[in-house]
């Protein structure tokens, strides 16, 4: 699916992944400012959470509650400087969870090819629209 967007609109494109999802683990691609993270918060508003969602930039891994108390999982994996840190996180466990997770910079590591996701890249095409490929 390809969906290009103004940032004002972000909450439908959150509303239509989430009901185009299949599988509960998003992979989140892009350059650096390309609206990642601004994308993972309206997904997990729009799943019931009224926690205040930023970057795990810093400590990889931020967990939020949405509806029925449900755990909604947010990792940052640009700091690693190795696939070994995501494992001493416990990075494994937490994808064996029954919950959404949502995943920037997965290409840090080499371990999603054995688990069922999707693939969400996007691309800024200037200060207010972007570009998602969705599958």
């Amino acid at each position: 699916m390809e969906i290009t967007y103004d940032l004002s609109a972000i909450n439908d494109v959150a509303k239509q992944l989430i009901e185009s999802a299949t599988h509960k683990i998003i992979l989140f691609y892009g350059d650096l400012g390309a609206g990642k993270t601004t994308l993972i918060k309206s997904l997990v508003e729009q799943l019931g959470s009224n926690d205040t969602v930023s970057s795990p930039t810093f400590s990889i891994l931020n967990e939020y509650l949405g509806k029925n108390d449900e755990s909604i999982l947010h990792f940052d994996l640009y700091r690693l400087k190795t696939e070994e840190e995501a494992y001493d996180l416990g990075i494994e466990e937490y994808l064996q969870r029954d919950c959404w997770k949502f995943i920037e910079w997965p290409e840090r590591i080499n371990i999603f090819d054995q688990y069922d996701v999707h693939s969400a890249k996007i691309i800024s095409l200037n200060e207010n629209s972007r570009c998602l490929y969705f599958i």
